[in-house]
Formats: C-alpha cells, sequence, structure tokens
C-alpha cells in the first residue's frame, strides 16, 4: 500500500526502505539548516552528495557528521563564483541524477549582489537560474529539478519591469515573495524545456521552521509574523506551527525521490503532498495561480537570460 506522508513527516520516514545507492545529487547550501538536512538523508540511504556553500569552513563543521560529502565553493550572489562552479562540474563530467536548489536568503535589508541585482532575486533566483541551466547537461534522463520555494511566493508576484526596486519601494518581504515565485516560475519553464528527455523540475514550500534564513529578523519580528499569519486563519482550520528541520526537508526528499515524477512535474507542493490552487490571499497553504502561469515562466526565463546576459537552450 502507498504510504501517506503529510505535515508532520520526517526525511527519515520518507526515504524510509529507499536505497539511492548509485544516485549522484547536488544540493546547495549545505552549510546551515535543510541543506544539512537534505544532505544527510541522502548519504544515510546511499546516494553521493555534492553540496556546495559560500563559506566552506563553516559547512565542513556543519556537514562534519557526514561521511563521503564533496563540498564546492559557491556564492549564489556573483556570477563570477556561480560560472565557476558550474564550469568545473561540467568539466568533471559527473552526471546528477537530482539537483536540489536548496539554499537562499531571506527579508534581507535592501542591498545588491555582486552583479547588481536585488540582494534575494539575485541569490535565490539568478544565482540558481545561471547554475542549473550551466549544468543542465549533466542530469540524466529520469533526472529531476528541486526548487524550493516558500509560501513566501504568495507575498508577490514577480515585477518583470522592475526586478531591482529601481522605481519601487523596497519591502522585504515584497522582494522575498518575488524571488520565491521566480523559484517556482522557473521550474514550471525548466520542466517545460526538458520533459520531453525524460527530466522534471518542481517546486517546494518546506513550511515554516527555524533556521538561519530567517537570520535578518528579531525574535520578536517572527512571532508578529507567525501571529499576523494565524489571526488571518480560516475559521475551524489549526493554526500554523514550526516544523523541525527533518519534517522541513521532507517535502524536498519526497518531490525528489519518492513522489512520481508525472505527480510534481511542472507543480509546487507543500506538506509533502501537490498543493491546490490557493483560494485566499493569505499566508496559509496552497498555491498562488500567478506562480504557474506558464507565460509569465516563459517572459521571466527571457528576462533573466537578458540579466545574466547568457542565452540557454
Amino acid at each position: 500500500m502507498e504510504k501517506i506522508f503529510g505535515a508532520e513527516s520526517t526525511t527519515d520516514e520518507v526515504l524510509e526502505g529507499v536505497d539511492l545507492t548509485g544516485k549522484r545529487v547536488l544540493v546547495t547550501g549545505v552549510s546551515a539548516g535543510l541543506g544539512v538536512e537534505t544532505a544527510r538523508v541522502l548519504v544515510a540511504h546511499g546516494a553521493e552528495v555534492v553540496g556546495t556553500a559560500r563559506d566552506l569552513g563553516k559547512a565542513r563543521h556543519a556537514t562534519s557528521h557526514i561521511n563521503g560529502l564533496e563540498l564546492v565553493e559557491l556564492d549564489l550572489a556573483s556570477l563570477a563564483s556561480v560560472r565557476a562552479a558550474a564550469d568545473a562540474l561540467v568539466a568533471a563530467g559527473k552526471p546528477f541524477d537530482v539537483i536540489i536548489a536548496n539554499a537562499g536568503v531571506m527579508a534581507c535589508p535592501k542591498s545588491t549582489t555582486e552583479d547588481g541585482f536585488e540582494t534575494q532575486f539575485g541569490t535565490n533566483h539568478l544565482g540558481h537560474f545561471v547554475l542549473v541551466n550551466r549544468i543542465a547537461s549533466l542530469l540524466k534522463p529520469g533526472g529531476r529539478l528541486v526548487n524550493l520555494s516558500s509560501a513566501g511566493h504568495r507575498y508577490s508576484d514577480v515585477v518583470l519591469d522592475d526586478p531591482n526596486f529601481e522605481r519601487t519601494d523596497y519591502s522585504e518581504f515584497a522582494a522575498y515573495g518575488r524571488s520565491k515565485t521566480a523559484n517556482i516560475l522557473f521550474a514550471v519553464e525548466f520542466d517545460r524545456r526538458h520533459k520531453a528527455a525524460g527530466i522534471r523540475a518542481t517546486a517546494v514550500h518546506p513550511g515554516v521552521i527555524r533556521t538561519e534564513l530567517s537570520r535578518h529578523m528579531s525574535v520578536e519580528e517572527l512571532q508578529r509574523l507567525m501571529d499576523q499569519i494565524n489571526a488571518a486563519r480560516p475559521a475551524g482550520t489549526p493554526p500554523i506551527s514550526y516544523k523541525s528541520v527533518p519534517q522541513g526537508a521532507a517535502t524536498t526528499v519526497w518531490s525528489g525521490f519518492v513522489a512520481p515524477a508525472e505527480l510534481v512535474g511542472g507543480l509546487y507542493s507543500e506538506d509533502c503532498h501537490v498543493a491546490e490552487p490557493a483560494t485566499d490571499p493569505g499566508m496559509r497553504g496552497g498555491v498562488q495561480p500567478y506562480a504557474l502561469n506558464p507565460d509569465t515562466a516563459k517572459a521571466l526565463w527571457a528576462k533573466s537570460e537578458e540579466m545574466v546576459g547568457e542565452r540557454f537552450a
């Protein structure tokens, strides 16, 4: 009988009985939180894992308990770093079964990346956009791309005529929302372009977890945010609560290794199931239709190519 997983499922529960021997996986952002847990559970089930991090010293310390993990230096806020890492992976020529675009930043003060992009859009989306496309030739037929998005995509659709907030008043959460919507739309268009070759892409919301992702927010700010979300919840629905890190990474491994590709391809999942369309503008479950719009996904791809100065087949 097929196992049913949900919001409280952990990575170990999702991968119970799953042998990943012979699988090779790339996970970005393995210096803390979800990235470390994702790498740990995949290695524990036999996968060969390559993890990326901006700070290799921090990553080595955070992953010292994971035997055999290969680390690669990668700063997603620098396209020079992204291209150097991608070129080295391509030169090595070792294929991947799954790429997990896990790394990211959230709700940071207004700033720019090394290349002049708004930091959240530049790091969360454009850095991964260049990395994944540059190493796409390494994905095996039957392979998958898993983009970590967030319920935060419901803060904002992408704004392609002003991606760097040059004409728009900056808001930490609007910028985060744009970047997380972009993560979903990137998966939508990548899936469309590659599914004929047997490669699928999907996006996931890990849940609300206390990790370094929220380092730009105080404990009080985080609690106020949770209180606002729960105050707006529909009558009769339970309040949102924090997940553990193993629970947060569960949807990632479910989407990458357990769920049928045709079930998750081009879609967005949460709590180990494909999300339903959102029927309200709040931060509860579901996916906003604009995040799955195929025309917007194509337009974002074209805008992203323009911004990074590189075209991808």
